[in-house]
């Protein structure tokens, strides 16, 4: 009798095979110690598309809304074919007496597996292996504590409430909105609030008045000191004069010794904003190098959103700390004690525990992995190390003048322990990067009552700045912490989407031409900022999505009923298909695409555009066209193309090779001249290079 283990990918099902002996490669599977170890290739089912419910569906027709099928249907993803009749095969093996789910541990996973084990109709006995670690010994431990598949239905239920939920507002949403508007609007329960944000702070940008204030300052002893803002100029001015000459007297010191405790451990979403920040990697990039050293037995499992570690950790994390220790830029930290204790937190670990790096570092060569794998695995490398140092102590000391009047401060810092800045610096400085938070000088010993004479005055003009354009780094926060404010404190708050979808969230709004990347920030384009204006709140409002995937965790928790929540959802496809029936004659310009002018019109100045068949002018009564099929380039066998019409408007001339001579049956160059004398057509002559004739 045998197991048959099913993992989500090829490289995850050889891993496992190789830890547990399962040495005999077959076709499509591993084979040995009376186990058989296959994969699917992630997704290998899906719900099937609205025109499989009904052909009527085929065609995208507001009276055929709202689509709500009952109960939802499932097929095999086009080209997964051959990957799950094997899966299938191998289950309906008459010597398989169990079957051991292996996909990856969390939410998703659990779908891949289920889908399959369901479209099979397979009944044989469940099991699950649930691991943080492609290590083999982290692999054998955890087939040694294989749990009951029933434990994880509430898991279940809960992915398939969100794949349902995002067909239901996708499909519905799409297709009501797409025949609105006449052009094609990708509508999701996550992406359109995720884009609600990005246009939310354009607007802010937008609208953003700057206003201008200055700063008086004095130069003591080496030190500045700067006075609150002022508004008017005058009043500034006014101020420097007061103070110019005048005795400066220090009214206080204050000083106060403070402690920054090292940070956590990353879970996916801190490392993806880091990653952005420092390294310049998309959230999606971030993901597939973390996934990719995941597979490579280097790293923990990525898609978790705990950044503590378990306390039957401590131990195994402590090797990992010294192993990390060992490691170029960090093998130039000194005294250093690493603290395993501060990482621990059991109540704060839910499926899996933070990123931290593997024993196989040991053994890995770390500069021959690919750049993004190498530079993503010594970040968290650095954070690990962080964490398990000791706290930054630094010392405050703030120092108050009196100066014509006038208060002034001094602000400066003192170092008494680097702590975990050390290996911050460290690694920082191997990335060329400024240290975090710079230091900022230390102060003079500056005494209450102490006396200056003649401390140099100046006036500093600044401006109040706008809010700045999300980066991945800050859109990922903002998408964690959407709707924390509006959801009661005992609840825990999801945010949009998950720590394992909200890359994918991102590069959809990119792929469909509603976000763009300018550098490093992400900006909603006219389109975007245009469809979030059209849709309905419950379609943009990051609040009642994050309110969403509280529900949905509270599903997979058991504590909530995954009908009610699909019943929610149905509703209120309805009632936004019965509300949106019909839109303005304006509303329909609003995704019409824009023209672009091709050169100002020789006779009013007006722009050109280019129709399907001409090039003409924006103003009707004007007249002016050059068509695309007039005789003069049809019979020289030629097309008037875009560029040659814009030579015409911006030169009166455009210079033509291989045009056609009807009479002489051969081809020549020549330059064609416009000739417009204002009548309904356009004349064209041609002049021909020296020393040829036409």
């Amino acid at each position: 009798m045998s197991k048959l283990i099913i993992a989500e990918k090829p490289s995850v099902a050889k891993s496992i095979a190789s830890a547990l002996g399962a040495s005999s490669r077959a076709d499509g599977f591993y084979e040995g110690s009376g186990l058989i170890v296959s994969w699917c290739v992630g997704h290998l089912v899906s719900p099937l598309d609205a025109g499989d419910y009904d052909e009527r569906f085929k065609k995208w027709r507001y009276e055929d809304l709202p689509i709500l099928p009952e109960p939802f249907r499932y097929a095999p993803i086009p080209g997964k074919e051959t990957a799950l009749d094997n899966v299938k095969r191998l289950m309906a093996r008459e010597d398989v007496t169990e079957i051991v789910n292996a996909c990856d541990a969390g939410r998703e996973g659990e779908l891949i597996f289920r889908l399959v084990y369901e479209l099979a109709g397979c009944r044989k006995p469940v099991l699950r292996l649930w691991i943080s670690s492609m290590e083999d010994s982290a692999i054998r431990e955890g087939f040694s504590e294989l749990r009951p598949g029933a434990e994880y239905e509430a898991l279940y239920q809960s992915a398939l409430c969100r794949q349902r939920a995002d067909w239901l507002v996708g499909i519905n949403a799409t297709r009501l909105f797409s025949v609105l508007y006449h052009r094609t609007l990708n509508v999701g329960r996550v992406q359109t609030p995720t884009l609600s944000l990005l246009a939310a702070r354009d607007a802010k940008i937008a609208l953003f008045q700057k206003e201008k204030y200055h700063h008086v300052r004095l130069t003591l002893a080496g030190a500045e000191a700067v006075s609150e803002r002022f508004t008017d100029p005058a009043e500034a001015e006014q101020a420097a004069a007061m103070c110019k000459g005048a005795a400066v007297i220090c009214t206080s010191v204050t000083k106060e010794q403070k402690k920054e405790q090292p940070p956590k451990l990353y879970d996916l979403t801190t490392l993806q904003r880091e990653a952005n920040r420092l390294l310049g990697y998309t959230a999606k990039q971030t993901l597939d190098y973390a996934q990719s050293l995941y597979e490579k037995k280097l790293l923990t499992y990525p898609r978790t959103d705990s950044r503590h570690l378990t306390s039957d950790m401590a131990e195994t994390a402590s090797c990992v700390i010294h192993l990390a220790a060992k490691l170029p830029p960090f093998d130039g930290c000194t005294n250093f004690f690493p603290l395993v204790e501060a990482m621990v937190s059991d109540k704060d670990v839910s499926d899996h525990h933070a990123i931290i790096p593997t024993m196989e570092i040991e053994k890995a060569d770390i500069p021959a992995l690919p750049l993004g794998e190498r530079e993503l695995i010594l970040l968290i490398c650095c954070r690990l190390l962080c964490a398990s140092a000791e706290s930054y102590v630094y010392e405050t000391v703030t120092a108050a003048f009196d100066c014509g009047g006038h208060s002034f401060t001094a602000k400066g810092r003192r170092v008494l322990s680097e702590g975990w800045r050390e290996i911050d610096r460290i690694f920082r400085a191997s990335l060329k990067e400024k240290p975090a938070d710079g230091d900022g000088g230390a102060l003079p010993d500056f005494t209450e009552g102490q006396t200056f004479d003649g401390a140099e005055v100046s006036v500093t003009e600044h401006f109040t700045q706008p809010p700045k354009p999300y980066t991945e780094d800050t859109l990922l926060s903002a998408m964690e912490n959407a709707g924390k404010d509006d959801i009661p404190d005992e609840a825990e708050r999801k945010g949009l989407g998950t720590p394992a979808t909200r890359a994918a969230i991102i590069e959809k709004l990119v792929a469909a031409g509603f976000v763009e990347r300018k550098g490093k920030s992400l900006i909603p384009t006219k389109a975007g900022i245009n469809l979030v204006t059209v849709l309905p709140e419950p379609l943009t409002s990051p609040m009642l999505t994050a309110e969403w995937e509280q529900k949905l965790t509270e599903i997979a928790k058991g504590g909530a009923d995954p009908d009610t929540f699909m019943d929610g959802i149905r509703t209120m496809v309805q009632e936004i298909v019965s509300t949106y029936s019909c839109i303005s004659e304006d509303g329909k310009k609003l995704f019409a695409p824009e023209k672009e002018s091709i050169g100002a019109c020789p006779r009013c100045g007006q722009p050109v555009y280019e129709g399907k068949k001409n090039f003409a002018c924006s103003d009707r009564s004007c007249g002016f066209v050059l068509w695309k099929n007039d005789r003069f380039w049809t019979s020289r066998k030629k097309e008037l193309t875009k560029k040659m019409a814009a030579d015409l408007l911006k030169k009166g001339r455009t210079n033509v090779k291989g045009m056609w001579s009807e009479k002489k049956q051969t081809a020549y160059d020549a330059a064609v001249i416009l000739c417009d004398t204002g009548g309904r057509y356009i004349d064209f002559k041609l002049e021909f290079p020296k020393n040829k004739r036409s």
